[in-house]
Protein backbone atom coordinates (compact mmCIF):
# COMPACT_ATOMS: atom_id res chain seq x y z
CA UNK A 1 0.00 0.00 0.00
CA UNK A 2 1.27 3.12 -1.20
CA UNK A 3 1.85 6.33 1.45
CA UNK A 4 -1.49 8.14 -0.20
CA UNK A 5 -3.64 5.72 0.04
CA UNK A 6 -2.42 4.21 3.65
CA UNK A 7 -3.28 7.92 4.75
CA UNK A 8 -6.64 7.86 3.40
CA UNK A 9 -7.60 4.79 4.63
CA UNK A 10 -6.28 5.73 8.30
CA UNK A 11 -8.45 9.55 7.83
CA UNK A 12 -11.21 7.45 7.43
CA UNK A 13 -11.35 4.98 9.20
CA UNK A 14 -10.72 7.33 12.82
CA UNK A 15 -13.73 9.38 11.18
CA UNK A 16 -15.66 6.31 11.24
CA UNK A 17 -14.79 4.57 14.21
CA UNK A 18 -15.28 8.17 15.85
CA UNK A 19 -18.72 7.99 15.00
CA UNK A 20 -19.46 4.76 16.93
CA UNK A 21 -18.20 6.94 20.04
CA UNK A 22 -20.65 9.56 19.72
CA UNK A 23 -18.07 11.87 18.20
CA UNK A 24 -18.40 13.62 14.84
CA UNK A 25 -16.81 11.84 11.63
CA UNK A 26 -15.26 15.45 10.13
CA UNK A 27 -13.45 16.11 14.00
CA UNK A 28 -12.23 13.05 13.81
CA UNK A 29 -10.63 13.49 10.45
CA UNK A 30 -9.43 16.50 11.22
CA UNK A 31 -7.88 15.43 14.41
CA UNK A 32 -6.43 12.43 12.57
CA UNK A 33 -5.06 14.60 10.00
CA UNK A 34 -3.45 16.63 12.24
CA UNK A 35 -2.42 13.61 13.80
CA UNK A 36 -0.37 12.38 10.72
CA UNK A 37 0.97 15.38 9.59
CA UNK A 38 4.56 16.66 9.96
CA UNK A 39 4.19 20.11 10.47
CA UNK A 40 1.09 22.30 11.33
CA UNK A 41 -1.72 23.07 9.07
CA UNK A 42 -3.69 26.35 8.73
CA UNK A 43 -7.79 26.10 7.76
CA UNK A 44 -7.42 26.35 4.25
CA UNK A 45 -4.93 23.39 4.29
CA UNK A 46 -7.54 20.89 5.84
CA UNK A 47 -10.22 22.14 3.87
CA UNK A 48 -8.41 21.09 0.74
CA UNK A 49 -6.94 17.79 1.94
CA UNK A 50 -10.15 16.73 3.35
CA UNK A 51 -12.64 18.14 0.82
CA UNK A 52 -14.87 20.05 3.88
CA UNK A 53 -15.98 23.62 4.15
CA UNK A 54 -14.36 26.28 6.21
CA UNK A 55 -17.51 26.33 8.43
CA UNK A 56 -17.31 22.64 9.32
CA UNK A 57 -13.20 22.78 9.74
CA UNK A 58 -13.47 26.20 11.60
CA UNK A 59 -16.15 24.82 14.14
CA UNK A 60 -14.68 21.05 14.73
CA UNK A 61 -10.90 22.95 15.47
CA UNK A 62 -12.49 25.13 17.75
CA UNK A 63 -14.30 21.57 19.44
CA UNK A 64 -11.06 20.02 19.35
CA UNK A 65 -9.12 23.18 21.21
CA UNK A 66 -12.14 22.77 23.32
CA UNK A 67 -11.28 19.08 24.48
CA UNK A 68 -7.37 20.42 24.31
CA UNK A 69 -6.20 18.10 21.89
CA UNK A 70 -5.64 20.68 19.40
CA UNK A 71 -3.72 23.83 19.91
CA UNK A 72 -2.56 27.28 17.46
CA UNK A 73 1.18 26.75 16.44
CA UNK A 74 1.92 30.12 15.58
CA UNK A 75 4.56 30.57 12.83
CA UNK A 76 6.22 34.43 12.91
CA UNK A 77 5.58 36.73 9.90
CA UNK A 78 2.54 34.48 8.46
CA UNK A 79 -1.20 35.98 9.43
CA UNK A 80 -2.88 32.92 8.53
CA UNK A 81 -3.30 30.46 11.84
CA UNK A 82 -2.13 27.56 12.04
CA UNK A 83 -3.49 23.98 14.22
CA UNK A 84 -1.50 21.38 15.60
CA UNK A 85 -2.50 18.24 18.18
CA UNK A 86 -0.91 16.38 21.07
CA UNK A 87 1.78 13.85 19.02
CA UNK A 88 2.41 11.76 22.27
CA UNK A 89 -0.28 9.02 21.85
CA UNK A 90 -0.43 8.34 25.74
CA UNK A 91 -0.93 12.15 26.75
CA UNK A 92 -3.59 12.20 23.66
CA UNK A 93 -5.68 9.00 25.36
CA UNK A 94 -4.88 10.32 28.70
CA UNK A 95 -6.29 13.84 27.93
CA UNK A 96 -9.33 12.43 26.06
CA UNK A 97 -10.60 9.61 29.28
CA UNK A 98 -10.38 12.56 31.24
CA UNK A 99 -12.55 15.20 29.18
CA UNK A 100 -15.07 11.97 28.92
CA UNK A 101 -15.08 11.51 32.24
CA UNK A 102 -15.62 15.12 32.80
CA UNK A 103 -18.44 15.58 30.07
CA UNK A 104 -20.37 11.90 30.45
CA UNK A 105 -19.52 10.38 33.75
CA UNK A 106 -19.32 12.84 36.33
CA UNK A 107 -22.44 14.39 35.34
CA UNK A 108 -24.13 10.80 35.45
CA UNK A 109 -22.44 10.39 38.78
CA UNK A 110 -23.93 13.36 40.26
CA UNK A 111 -27.27 12.80 38.62
CA UNK A 112 -27.38 9.36 39.79
CA UNK A 113 -26.14 10.48 43.30
CA UNK A 114 -29.04 13.15 43.32
CA UNK A 115 -32.25 10.47 42.10
CA UNK A 116 -30.40 7.74 45.04
CA UNK A 117 -31.16 10.03 48.04
CA UNK A 118 -35.17 10.28 47.65
CA UNK A 119 -36.92 10.06 50.40
CA UNK A 120 -39.03 6.68 50.13
CA UNK A 121 -42.56 6.09 51.07
CA UNK A 122 -42.05 2.89 52.24
CA UNK A 123 -43.38 1.41 48.60
CA UNK A 124 -42.25 -1.33 47.16
CA UNK A 125 -41.22 0.74 43.92
CA UNK A 126 -39.43 3.91 46.00
CA UNK A 127 -37.35 1.11 47.74
CA UNK A 128 -36.89 -0.10 44.39
CA UNK A 129 -36.04 2.90 42.51
CA UNK A 130 -33.53 3.69 45.55
CA UNK A 131 -31.57 0.29 45.53
CA UNK A 132 -31.14 0.36 41.77
CA UNK A 133 -30.07 4.25 41.17
CA UNK A 134 -28.31 3.29 44.62
CA UNK A 135 -25.77 0.85 43.31
CA UNK A 136 -25.14 2.25 39.73
CA UNK A 137 -24.09 5.72 41.54
CA UNK A 138 -21.68 3.60 43.35
CA UNK A 139 -20.93 1.94 40.39
CA UNK A 140 -20.17 4.58 38.48
CA UNK A 141 -18.03 6.33 40.94
CA UNK A 142 -16.22 3.62 41.58
CA UNK A 143 -15.46 3.47 37.73
CA UNK A 144 -14.52 7.44 37.82
CA UNK A 145 -12.12 6.64 41.11
CA UNK A 146 -10.71 3.99 38.45
CA UNK A 147 -10.26 6.32 35.47
CA UNK A 148 -8.72 8.84 37.90
CA UNK A 149 -5.65 6.71 39.05
CA UNK A 150 -4.93 5.60 35.61
CA UNK A 151 -4.74 8.99 34.42
CA UNK A 152 -2.76 10.79 37.28
CA UNK A 153 -0.12 7.84 36.76
CA UNK A 154 3.19 7.64 34.98
CA UNK A 155 2.48 7.28 31.13
CA UNK A 156 5.30 4.09 31.44
CA UNK A 157 2.91 2.55 34.09
CA UNK A 158 -0.21 2.81 32.40
CA UNK A 159 1.63 1.18 29.14
CA UNK A 160 2.92 -1.88 30.72
CA UNK A 161 -0.19 -2.20 32.56
CA UNK A 162 -2.29 -2.38 29.79
CA UNK A 163 0.44 -5.00 27.62
CA UNK A 164 -0.06 -7.37 30.84
CA UNK A 165 -3.87 -6.92 30.74
CA UNK A 166 -3.90 -8.02 26.94
CA UNK A 167 -1.57 -10.75 27.38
Amino acid sequence: MEYNEAKEKFINAWGSLATQWGINRAMAQIHALLLISTQPLCVEDIMEELQISRGNVSMNLRQLMDWGIVYKDVKFGERREYFNTQKDIQELARIIVTERSKREIQPTIRLLQEVSSIKGNGSPESNEFKKITSEMYEMAKAADDIVNKVVTQKSNWLTSLLIKILR
